[in-house]
This record gives structure tokens, sequence and C-alpha cells, in this order.
């Protein structure tokens, strides 16, 4: 079973756009990842060459961080003709479940967050973690949200103050978009408000 690239990348553009656009809708990517399983030369995950193919076109550049970065950057530039550049000056980066620690928080500190004529000259960045299901680790509140959704990545690290102190001269910013090994899609633009419960149960003792 081969990818379709009209229809099967219209189905994860849409499913993109849903997500986006309800912060918190996880959304399977299972159905067309499945369609590139053995035409994957550099390793990386199908979701993220979904994403990849997807976004990406001659017009734009992409930076990714990794064991085999180089190798993915490669094989992304040669099925959609965009240019590997400095994580600073791509519009999109892409972060390998290998990146290590640090990296999405580095990756957040150096994209380019736009500018206030041009907040869509911003980066956006994808990144591969652990499961992404509903629970109550994260919660989430902004525009799309009826009042508030709860959400757990299995992902460390301190990216969510990162992500705070990057978006908080809106409308510059950058948007997420997290990835899991099950092809579970979760989209984080600027404009969503994050939480942690710990946050929370602080606030109810207080």
């Amino acid at each position: 079973m081969k990818l379709d690239v009209v229809h099967d990348l219209q189905s994860v553009y849409r499913k993109l756009v849903d997500s986006t656009s309800r912060p918190g809708l996880i959304s399977d990517l299972g159905k067309e990842a499945a369609k590139l399983d053995g035409e994957n030369a550099a390793g990386c995950s199908s979701s993220i060459l979904l994403l990849a193919l997807t976004l990406l076109d001659p017009e734009v550049t992409f930076k990714v961080y990794g064991s085999k970065a180089e190798a993915v950057e490669k094989e992304i530039n040669q099925l959609t003709f965009a240019k590997a550049v400095q994580a600073g000056q791509a519009d999109y980066l892409f972060l390998l479940k290998d990146a290590g620690a640090g990296s999405l928080e580095h990756a957040i500190e150096i994209a380019n967050p736009g500018t206030f004529i041009n907040p869509h000259k911003s980066a956006v960045i994808i990144a591969e973690t652990g499961a992404i299901t509903v629970g109550n680790d994260l919660l989430l509140k902004g525009p799309g949200i009826q009042t508030s959704t709860g959400i757990s990545i299995d992902l460390t690290g301190n990216w969510i103050e990162r992500r705070s102190e990057k978006n908080k001269e809106y409308p510059t910013g950058v948007d997420l978009i997290f990835v899991d090994r099950y092809h579970q899609l979760l989209s984080l633009p600027r404009t969503t408000q994050i939480t942690e419960s710990r946050e929370v149960e602080k606030e109810w003792v207080m």
C-alpha cells in the first residue's frame, strides 16, 4: 500500500487544521502513516515524514534535530525541495525522538518568533514525543476551547516555561505540533494557555 500524495496528504492537512483550530483535539495519523512503512529511507518517524510532505515546499526552509538529522534532512529535501538551514532561520524545526535532553527548549529559544508586522513569518516546531493521551497533566485554555480541556504528554523538561516566555509578546511566538510513536497528533498554537496540573493544585491549596 503506497501513499497517495494528493488524497492522503489532504487528509493529513485536514487533521492538522482540526487539531490546530481545536487545541486539545488529538488526531490519528495512523492510517496515512501505515502507507509509508518500508518507504522511509532515513528511518525517521512516518508521522514526521507525513507532516514534512504536507507542509514543506521549495519556498520554505527547515531544520532537523536528532542523531540522523543529516540523513533525514537529505531525504526531506529530495522529497519536498525545501532547503535545510540553521535553526534560527528555519520556517519548520523537526525534533526526532532521539534529539536529546534540552533539544526542545533550545529549539523554542532559538526559533524565529516572527515580528509584530509579520507574525506569520514565525517558526513551527514539530516534535516526536512519548504517548499523547487525553488526561489531566496539562490544562489547556484559549481560542478554540470552550472552557478548558486536559491532555497528557510523555515529555520531560521545562518546555512549557520556555514556550510561555517565547510567546509572551503576542502575536509573535512559535507554534508547536507533537506526534507520538502511535501517530497521534496534538497541535498547540501560540494562543493556547498551558497550565500544569501541579500548578492548578497549588492554586487550590492557596
